[in-house]
């Protein structure tokens, strides 16, 4: 589950490195110092094996896993620091720490995660609520709001997005990551919201909506919403947008990975979970500074 209390704890005995920060700004670090705060790698070690009892390198779990890792740094950070300056987290960093949480080896590790690495993604995380909402119009005040950039630098012949394919999902779901995504991470204790997402699509490749999808191509993967069960189970709902349409659907993850539409019969604590997620939400949101 979304365990704040429990974060918040084990956060307490973790000394964040004031070096730069996350998962996606690219690789040259020249003057970043006295912008950011630079994460070091023991420090994205300990941030993610914070995880539940799941398997992070099944792809559906990727979200849940990335989620969990940011909010356990940034709860560090804004103890140390509330108005502290953002965190930057290398891309080899963050990929040589998932390799040794999931005991996986370069040659085997997932290809969501693998990908990101030979772009070189990295990430930053600002995690001052007055650079993440200017006003909360409807629905909760999130516990921690952050936001995060996710990029990888200009270089000769480097493509401007990669795409690959989710095998464990039902409907199979093809995601492409542009060369900046960014998106505000918002914890409300037990649950947590992707919203504002930027540089991220997908289409379904079987299934019903595969036929829609192939009519009006990729749709920009625009929020998600994700609770965590009892028993591990994870509860989401992520919405898709494409010119004038939309689609916003309810998925069940398992621990290992599977995922399947809507909520299983029979749980009516799943229910309750999505009847959560469902509930009205409008932030007006700061924009992002200085092309972050």
């Amino acid at each position: 589950m979304w365990n704040s209390r429990a974060i918040g704890n084990v956060g307490r005995r973790l000394r964040i490195v004031t070096v730069l920060c996350f998962l996606l700004l690219p690789g040259s670090l020249a003057g970043a110092e006295e912008a950011y705060n630079v994460v070091d790698r023991s420090e994205v070690l300990a941030a993610m094996r914070q995880h539940g009892d799941y398997d992070p390198t099944a792809t559906t779990n990727g979200a849940r896993f990335q989620a969990e890792a940011v909010f356990y740094l940034a709860r560090q950070a804004r103890e140390r620091n509330p108005d502290g300056p953002p965190l930057f987290i290398g891309y080899e960093d963050w990929f040589r720490a998932f390799l040794e949480v999931t005991g996986r080896t370069e040659h085997t590790a997932p290809q969501f995660a693998l990908l990101s690495y030979q772009h070189r993604q990295n990430m930053e995380v600002d995690y001052r609520l007055d650079r993440v909402i200017r006003e909360i119009k409807e629905g909760p005040m999130p516990e921690l709001a952050v936001n995060v950039r996710i990029s990888w630098e200009d270089e000769p012949g480097k493509p401007d997005r990669y795409s690959y394919l989710d095998t464990l999902s039902t409907p199979r779901f093809k995601v492409t990551n542009w060369q900046v995504m960014t998106y505000r991470l918002l914890d409300f204790g037990d649950w947590a919201v992707y919203d504002e997402i930027e540089g991220i699509t997908g289409r379904p490749m079987s299934g019903v909506l595969a036929l829609l999808f192939r009519v009006i191509g990729e749709g920009r993967i625009a929020h998600s919403r994700m609770a965590i069960s009892e028993d591990g189970i994870q509860v989401s709902r992520t919405a898709a947008e494409k010119a004038f349409m939309g689609v916003t659907t309810t998925v069940t993850v398992h621990p290992d990975g599977i995922m399947e539409k809507d909520v299983p019969e029979g749980r009516s604590d799943l229910l309750e979970l999505e009847k959560r997620l469902k509930q009205p939400m409008e932030i007006d949101y700061v924009e992002f500074l200085d092309g972050r």
